[in-house]
């Protein structure tokens, strides 16, 4: 499962930044404004299948045996990867924008059965470290996609693409079977195919377990807050930090390779108990963190333009501006996997897998919540250490509700 996890994460980014560089340095190379365009149309067309399919995915998951959904959706990610690849040899953006939304929609449906399916092949003291690799191999598998994706040419992609499709299919067929959960109804409820009652039917239904939904909440704030910072990259460095392509390349490193490190550390310092105890504290580290990343890129007055790695480390304050992202990214690994450990431990096993696409709902809706409110923000003439500051102080309010309503040990 790790496998299959961590290869569909790397196809995921590996697809989407090799159309947006095909598209930026060779197809529309003379017209920057329709890059821009499909960068913000490709995010919205992979999330769209969240909003529209987590409610169905969560009630299939819970209906039938995990590992042959598993299998089924890895199946048709080889399809999927063969259109990609397609797109990529002709240069053909729309077979690439509906290749994307099939992975979006791979994607919302493979959500809730790979951590719903940890309980069923995990002991209850293996959940938290579990919860930990998967998360840590999401963000490394994330950085290698896009790493990747900038340096093969599109057409390779393409085929590395294909074969990773392939091997994620192959692995699939080594998970242990994983079936309906007991309960009343044994895998035996209606799906409810219509997509609007069933989504607001599954949220409704999270929201009965305070912890559950306060965990929820948790975790979807990680996310757009991770979704804003990543995306603020390209501008800070290149407008901020006056600082070449690298630096940002170097921020995104640093990024994933600190969230897996915090993602794996808070198992070590929970010795496998599933708990809440460092959730306040990292919320509190993780604002902290933004807000002192909001000042010391504030503070920074670059001496050159278009700086090395090198260079920028050499600049006065590159270091206190390095510290920060370390303490935003560790701080982050270290909130979000116990939030998932209770998500996992407090749903009913039978309904699971659909509170868990209640969380992918949620995530998806504070996502674009947080993005449309940061535009507006940009619109008004906030500079972007300004939306990294509006961040933080928001972080600080996540931080007083876990202080206020987690109590150490205990899930909520």
């Amino acid at each position: 499962m790790f496998g299959v996890q961590f290869l569909g994460a790397f196809n995921d980014n590996l697809l989407k930044f090799a159309m947006l560089f095909l598209a930026n340095f060779t197809i529309y190379a003379e017209q920057p404004e329709k890059a821009e365009m499909l960068a913000a149309a490709a995010s919205g067309i992979f999330i769209a299948p969240y909003f529209l399919f987590s409610a169905l995915a969560g009630q299939l998951a819970d209906r039938i045996d995990k590992a042959r959904l598993v299998r089924w959706v890895k199946l048709a990610e080889v399809a999927i990867m063969t259109l990609g690849l397609a797109g990529l040899w002709f240069h053909a953006i729309p077979a690439l924008l509906v290749a994307l939304f099939l992975m979006g929609l791979h994607s919302t449906i493979f959500g809730p059965v790979k951590f719903s399916i940890l309980p069923q092949h995990l002991r209850e003291h293996e959940i938290m470290g579990g919860t930990g690799l998967f998360e840590a191999g999401t963000f490394l598998a994330i950085l290698g996609g896009q790493l990747l994706a900038g340096l093969v040419p599109a057409w390779e992609a393409g085929l590395c693409a294909m074969a990773i499709a392939v091997l994620g299919y192959l692995m699939a067929r080594a998970v242990p079977p994983a079936p309906p959960a007991s309960g009343p109804d044994r895998g035996k409820h209606p799906v409810d195919w219509n997509l609007w009652r069933s989504t607001m039917q599954i949220v409704a239904s999270a929201r009965r377990d305070k912890g559950v939904w306060l965990a929820i909440l948790g975790i979807s704030w990680f996310f757009a807050a991770g979704a804003v910072l990543v995306s603020e990259f390209a501008p800070l460095v290149s407008g901020v930090l006056g600082a070449a392509q690298d630096v940002a390349t170097v921020f995104l490193v640093i990024f994933s390779v600190a969230i897996a490190l915090g993602s794996l550390a808070v198992n070590r310092l929970l010795g496998g108990q599933v708990s809440t105890r460092y959730v306040p504290v990292s919320a509190l580290g993780l604002s902290l963190g933004l807000i002192d990343l909001w000042l010391s890129t504030g503070a920074f007055s670059p001496r050159m333009e278009a700086a090395s790695f090198v260079q920028f480390v050499a600049e006065p304050g590159a270091w206190r501006i390095l510290a920060d992202l370390v303490l935003i990214a560790f701080s982050g690994g270290m909130f979000v996997v116990p939030l998932y450990a209770v998500l996992q431990m407090h749903s009913l096993p039978e309904e699971r897998s659909r509170t868990i696409a209640a969380n992918n709902i949620v995530n998806a809706a504070m996502t674009v919540i947080v993005v449309l409110a940061v535009a507006g923000l940009l619109a008004l003439g906030i500079d972007v250490p300004g939306v990294l500051g509006a961040l933080g102080l928001a972080s600080l309010v996540v931080a007083f509700i876990g202080f206020r309503f987690l109590r150490p040990g205990a899930a909520a």
